[in-house]
């Protein structure tokens, strides 16, 4: 059992930044792909960026060179550094946790463990 918890979001203006936080309560946290889905009002819940168990990161094109991806596996803790955020960046973001690396990693279903989400609202 994980269990996650986000933090961090709020109201930011467009070009500002946002950093969030998410905690987790696995044993083998250092072993989980780590990554961040978003949801927008009335849209489906999409792939944000991942930080491999292995160390390296994947993102979607829309935020590649705003958003990066850390973790302190000491801490069981990811982070999410966004950076230049526009207002389509509005969404609930959800931390989430892959304890078995396997399938495609922008698919949701593949997220063994899900946070109840942050919200990042960026005004105009």
């Amino acid at each position: 059992q994980v269990q996650l918890v986000e933090s961090g979001g709020g109201l930011v203006q467009a070009g500002g930044s946002l950093r969030l936080s998410c905690a987790a309560s696995g044993r083998t946290f250092s072993t989980y792909d780590m990554g961040w889905f978003r949801q927008a009002p009335g849209k489906e819940r999409e792939f944000v960026i991942v930080s491999w168990s292995g160390g390296s990161t994947s993102y979607a094109n829309s935020v590649k060179g705003r958003f990066t991806i850390s973790r302190d596996n000491a801490k069981n803790t990811v982070y999410l550094q966004m950076n230049s955020l526009k207002p389509e960046d509005t969404a609930v973001y959800y931390c989430a946790a892959r304890t078995r690396g396997r399938g495609r990693y922008v698919d949701e279903s593949t997220y063994d463990y899900w946070g109840q989400g942050t919200q990042v609202t960026v005004s105009s």
